[in-house]
């Protein structure tokens, strides 16, 4: 028998660690090649890990909730000897990780000692250990935020990995209230007004939430990770942008012909032809008129995306998930279909990699699946629209005749609404995009399906 370790993977070039959120094994199982032994959350994507081989999981070495760096030892298999597999080749030094996106940790380390050095990004030693080089980095999101708030990253405590200060300490630093330097408390010294606020530019200033406790009888469920990193993201975006929202009305009747007409002939390819398809190959091709549309702000710049990636909200039992279909525009409509149906039920099992969730440049979301009649929802940073989808049925509608008379029918209508950045879009060019978007579903030709 011999045995052979089991590591944390690098899930994609800027992943420096990842949290085991549950093992699928237990110490004496039996376990098969590329058979699920663990799951595992990072900043980017939660998946399925398989075993590199057959064999007994022996030992369990890093528990359920704990965060560690890449290529960590976690679990160790008993083998036979004939039958071991060289683990895989790291896909990076664990020595000198490359910045990611701040993680939320599931088990926030102790709060490292005062005389933890300040985070710089050029102030790592060649001879540091990994400890020590992780306790002495940030990404550039967690230095971005700072910069923007004026604040000491060495004064904040860390729940990273060796202490590092994630996205998560710099947003609760932020809401606890604690001063940022140099700027100075509103409302009198020692007041309450002086304590609960933190002024974090002119006319800014953020608000802890209240002390809330449980009463008897409630049940209290620790957040999830996918749940704490949709948490600060979501409350990023709201104090990164300026939302405004435009709403309009689709007549999909055409769109529910040309369905009913096709539908049978995608099932038998293995697709399941839906009104998101339509209106996502609708969407691809309209960001092409409208750039803005399809853009991010760089600090006193916009960046206009030469890709047209389309991220598609794909709601979990456990949270929310943005798979991304990249270079919707040059994708066909069966393309585009098959590409929804594959992510979104990938997306569901944890079999999504990093990069399919990334370098989205617009985002669809659909509440209109499970009956909502219209969202307004969030930027999706560093996106500079998100498009809601509401519910599509058939409703009495004034159609006008020829001649000019009115009269009722019934249409398969449905609301669009669009959320955008007003800092570089301008409510009339989000209405022109909408307006040709409208077009461009009404007038879907038969010959795309």
């Amino acid at each position: 028998m011999a045995k052979i370790d089991v590591v944390m993977p690098q899930m994609g070039e800027s992943i420096a660690e990842g949290t085991l959120s549950k093992w699928l094994k237990k110490v004496g199982d039996a376990v098969k090649r590329d058979e699920p032994m663990f799951e595992i959350s990072t900043d980017k994507v939660d998946a399925e890990i398989p075993a590199p081989a057959a064999g007994v999981l022996a030992e369990i070495l890093v528990q359920e909730g704990q965060t560690v760096a890449v290529q960590t030892v976690v679990a160790r298999l008993e083998t036979e000897a004939g039958a071991v597999a060289a683990p895989p080749a790291p896909t990076a030094a664990p020595a000198a990780p490359k910045p990611a996106a701040p993680p939320a940790a599931a088990a926030p380390a102790p709060p490292p000692p005062p005389s933890r050095p300040a985070v710089q990004p050029s102030g790592a030693r060649a001879d540091q250990s990994l400890e020590e080089r992780l306790r002495t980095k940030s990404t550039p999101v967690v230095r971005k935020i700072a910069a923007e708030h004026n604040l000491d990253i060495s004064a904040i405590p860390g729940s990273g990995l060796a202490g590092r200060v994630t996205k998560s300490d710099v947003l609760s630093f932020i809401g606890s209230g604690a001063p940022a330097a140099g700027a100075a408390p509103s409302g009198r010294p020692g007041s309450p007004a002086a304590s609960a606020d933190l002024t974090i530019g002119p006319g800014v200033r953020v608000v802890p939430g209240p002390v809330v406790e449980p009463w008897e009888g409630d049940r209290v469920e620790p957040w999830s990770r996918i749940r704490k990193l949709t948490a600060d993201h979501m409350i990023m975006s709201r104090r990164v942008s300026a939302h405004v929202q435009s709403l309009i009305e689709v007549d999909y009747t055409g769109i529910a012909g040309l369905r009913a007409k096709h539908k049978a002939q995608y099932t038998e390819r293995g697709v399941h032809l839906t009104f998101l398809a339509f209106i996502a190959s609708a969407v691809a091709q309209t960001l092409r008129k409208h750039p803005v549309l399809n853009a991010s702000v760089m600090g006193e710049s916009t960046i206009y995306r030469r890709e047209v990636n389309l991220g598609i909200a794909v709601a979990l039992d456990w949270g929310l998930i943005v798979p991304v279909i990249r270079r919707a525009d040059e994708l066909n409509l069966l393309g585009i279909a098959r590409t929804i149906n594959d992510l979104a039920e990938r997306a569901r099992g944890k079999k999504l990699s990093p990069d399919e969730v990334q370098k989205g440049t617009f985002t669809i979301t659909n509440p209109g699946g499970l009956g909502t009649f219209v969202g307004l929802p969030v930027l999706n940073q560093p996106q500079s629209a998100i498009l809601s989808v509401g519910s599509i049925g058939k409703r009495p509608v004034v159609l006008t005749a020829p001649d000019g008379g009115d009269s009722i029918g019934i249409r398969t209508t449905g609301m669009l609404a669009l959320s955008f950045d007003h800092r570089i879009v301008d409510g009339a060019d989000a209405d022109r995009f909408l307006a040709d978007l409208r077009t461009a579903l009404e007038e879907f030709p038969e010959n795309a399906v």
